[in-house]
């Protein structure tokens, strides 16, 4: 096993390093920047806008926004706590920290530079999704990069050979979206929960090894509990998951932002020091990396933006899968909702996750480097313990094992859809079996290798999806116009909903009621 695993580790580095290489940044973050200024900093120039017709309109009575009567879909509300449920995971809480320990302080300010522009890529991959979204044989909507890969750059120039290009790239992202499913998805985010629940609960324990292997009796029951606890709720379908996140994701994340807001408040005296190191370690290399710019490079601004995507997904085109099933009209009104998701978690989530490891003395502020013994790994458990006890360690364990858990959830959907394009509603099934059973190898796996490979796999998404956006830049920036002319300057002219006339047909005679 010991064997198998070094042969996946070595074949991985390779890939990962030319995929997240100085090309690859440059696609995920030029992406951004292109998209941001096309828009006309939509996020920022339209900020009271897309504030208010997202989070804010949760809370306006009669608001359309959670209100769902068709089976068929889900509410714009739960499809974002759907995609939140994937996207806060084990990237908010270990990724965070093992960024910091691994680039300096500097890799917060990357995730937040690559968060700013990944707004608007996470703005037009689900504006795409849902223009270029179409229902299944089950009445279900089914959209995503591959379905705006194969009708939109395949068919939209006029160009013959584009089409056999697009539909290659479609295949492709969806190979690498069931693939990540299992890493990113699965395999990363159980073996936190594992290494988390073991260090909080159960240190004392003597169960040792399987005999003639390395695999952890502990590790392997609760892998197997949550592969039973998985299999309930995956295997019922996106309505399940949805009913689930809509509970689970609003109240996990404010109890752990609570959690570290108090934290903060204790270490109050630190914030100067701390964002101090963030914006220093940002542009001139922590001490303890050595190597001057190149290292900066290679290590702080990588970590950040890796760590960033890992978190936030922007850029990947994986939360278009369940945005699209949402059952707004309006590709930019779902596309705000994507703006929304990568500001509250990075710029929420994550931040608070910085500011417990900045700020409670595990990395020395003078000289960005961690202190002796600093694990990325449990980084954050040992601050909470650090001050509320043995409940600290255990409130991070739990947070942990629903952030972890509901990304599980929501990457079995993506997942699923990517199989579903590929195989079509029967080879879903067979998915659904495999994915509930690699919980269980998450569970043993290695826990480098489960972050490494996650990694991979996410670069490897990306880049036929960016390739998509970009190809389809114009038309982003021509349904956003249409938009802002009808919503927010007034004019009459007509809407621009779907690629199909009769989705369009259809979107416009129900876009009253939204």
């Amino acid at each position: 096993m010991g064997k198998f695993f070094e042969i996946i580790a070595s074949g991985n580095d390779a890939i990962n390093s030319a995929v997240w290489g100085l090309p690859g940044l440059i696609l995920l973050i030029g992406t951004g920047i292109l998209l941001t200024f096309g828009t006309k900093v939509f996020q920022i120039s339209h900020l009271r806008h897309w504030w208010c017709e997202t989070i804010v309109s949760v809370f306006k009575k009669d608001s359309k926004t959670t209100k769902n009567t068709d089976k068929k879909t889900i509410s714009q509300f739960q499809a974002l706590c759907a995609a939140l449920a994937a996207t806060i995971g084990t990237g908010n809480i270990a990724g965070v920290a093992a960024a910091i320990v691994t680039g300096g302080p500097g890799a917060v300010f990357w995730m937040w530079f690559a968060a700013f522009f990944g707004m608007i890529t996470n703005f037009s991959e689900n504006l795409l999704g849902i223009y270029y979204r179409r229902r299944n044989k089950d009445g279900e909507w089914s959209g995503g990069p591959m379905y705006y890969l194969t009708d939109g750059l395949g068919k939209r120039y006029g160009k013959k050979w584009l089409a056999p290009t697009a539909k290659v790239l479609a295949v492709l992202f969806s190979a690498f979206a069931i693939l990540a499913s299992f890493g990113i998805g699965n395999m990363a985010q159980i073996n936190k929960i594992v290494l988390n629940m073991d260090a909080a609960f159960f240190q004392n324990a003597t169960l040792g090894t399987i005999p003639g292997t390395e695999i952890d009796i502990i590790h392997l029951i609760i892998g197997a509990v949550l592969l039973a606890i998985g299999a309930l709720i995956i295997i019922g379908g996106l309505q399940r998951i949805a009913r689930v996140a809509e509970i689970v994701v609003p109240f996990m994340a404010i109890f752990y932002v609570i959690g570290c807001l108090v934290i903060f408040g204790m270490n109050i005296d630190q914030v100067g020091a701390m964002f101090a190191a963030i914006f220093k370690f940002a542009f001139t290399p922590a001490a303890f990396l050595g190597g001057g710019l190149g290292v900066l490079i290679k290590k702080t601004m990588t970590q950040g933006f890796k760590r960033g995507v890992f978190s936030n997904e922007a850029g990947l085109g994986s939360s278009v899968m369940v945005h699209s099933s949402s059952n707004v009209k309006e590709p930019v009104k779902q596309g705000m909702w994507g703006i929304f998701e990568v500001f509250f978690d990075t710029f929420v989530v994550c931040t608070m996750t910085a500011i417990v490891v900045l700020s409670t003395g595990f990395i020395d502020l003078s000289t960005g480097a961690p202190v002796a013994g600093a694990n990325g790994d449990t980084l954050v458990s040992e601050a909470f313990g650090q001050y509320f006890g043995g409940f600290g360690t255990a409130f991070v364990a739990i947070a942990m094992f629903f952030f972890a858990f509901t990304t599980v959830l929501g990457w079995s959907q993506y997942g699923s859809k990517a199989v579903e394009y590929l195989f079509g509603a029967k080879g879903v099934k067979i998915y659904k079996v495999i994915f509930v059973l690699m919980i269980v190898s998450g569970a043993v796996i290695e826990g480098g290798l489960a972050w490494d490979l996650s990694d991979t796999f996410n670069g490897l998404m990306m880049i036929p999806n960016l390739i998509g956006v970009l190809a389809l830049f114009p038309l982003v920036l021509k349904v956003t116009a249409n938009y802002v002319d009808r919503k927010i300057k007034h004019k009459d002219v007509a809407p621009l909903l779907s690629y199909d006339p009769a989705l369009q047909k259809e979107a416009e005679a129900h876009l009253d009621e939204e």
